[in-house]
């Protein structure tokens, strides 16, 4: 297995991914002895862009703080919680629902690569769909004003959708939805490659989005989806064992 930096000692095993996932738990006291490497927070981060999101748009930034000042700053603003008091390090994950431009232009850019033009081949079917998808689809289902258009596509899908099955989050406020979802599935690669190095987090719900998109100088158009703290646990930082519903209870198979 790789072999990397671990609670600053080398030679330690990265975990498997069913070992990170029993490892991970959510740490509310950090150990101030025992420091992170940035450099292995960052190596995590790059491997959270590598989850899977909604039509490849990766509507997300990651907000990585390492500097005192500003983690001082957001003690408060994390409503004092132990769990960021005690962090070494914080992420912010923001959606960025406003880019969906920029993203769309930057898979097509891929596109031009993977086909590159040619006046006298006729594109392939796949190249078609590719192109007409990013070129025409994406802009018809985020584009929006005031929330008329989402609403009058929503209701052009709710006629349409009594005769077949339709695509119906079309609203600004489906669209949403989706950029959160993808971002928190970017978070959870975070916290399992984390735990993959041995060290530890906490997602935050606790937290007042409007002044830590002010003080990090965030867009208009950007939301915060969560915010994880980074650390080495202490052992009292564990609150008790893993509880989990019986997964018969929660598990339905057809």
């Amino acid at each position: 297995m790789k072999k990397d930096i671990i609670n600053g000692e080398k030679g330690s095993e990265e975990k498997t991914v069913s070992e990170a996932i029993n490892y991970r738990r959510s740490v509310r006291i950090y150990d101030p002895e025992k420091i992170m490497d940035p450099k292995i927070v960052k190596k995590c981060l790059e491997q959270a862009a590598l989850a899977p999101n909604s039509s490849n748009m990766q509507l997300w930034e990651f907000c990585h703080i390492t500097s005192k000042d500003i983690l001082k700053k957001m003690e408060p603003l994390c409503l004092n919680q132990n769990t960021a008091k005690t962090a070494q390090e914080l992420v912010v994950f923001v959606t960025r629902k406003d880019l969906w431009r920029n993203r769309a232009k930057a898979n097509l850019e891929m596109v031009n690569k993977i086909y590159p033009t040619n006046p006298n081949s006729k594109k392939n079917k796949r190249e078609k769909i590719i192109r007409s998808y990013y070129g025409k689809l994406i802009p018809l289902v985020y584009n929006d004003f005031l929330g008329l258009l989402g609403m009058f596509k929503y209701l052009i899908i709710i006629v349409v959708g009594l005769f077949r099955p339709m695509y119906r989050e079309v609203r600004a406020q489906d669209i949403r939805v989706v950029t959160h979802k993808t971002c928190a599935l970017a978070a959870e690669n975070f916290m399992l490659s984390m735990a993959a190095e041995g060290y530890d987090t906490c997602p935050m719900e606790g937290t007042d989005t409007w002044r830590i998109k002010k003080l990090l100088k965030l867009p208009r158009g950007a939301e915060i989806n969560m915010i994880v703290s980074c650390g080495i646990r202490k052992p009292e930082g564990v609150y008790g064992e893993r509880f989990r519903i019986p997964f018969e209870d929660i598990y339905r198979k057809f």
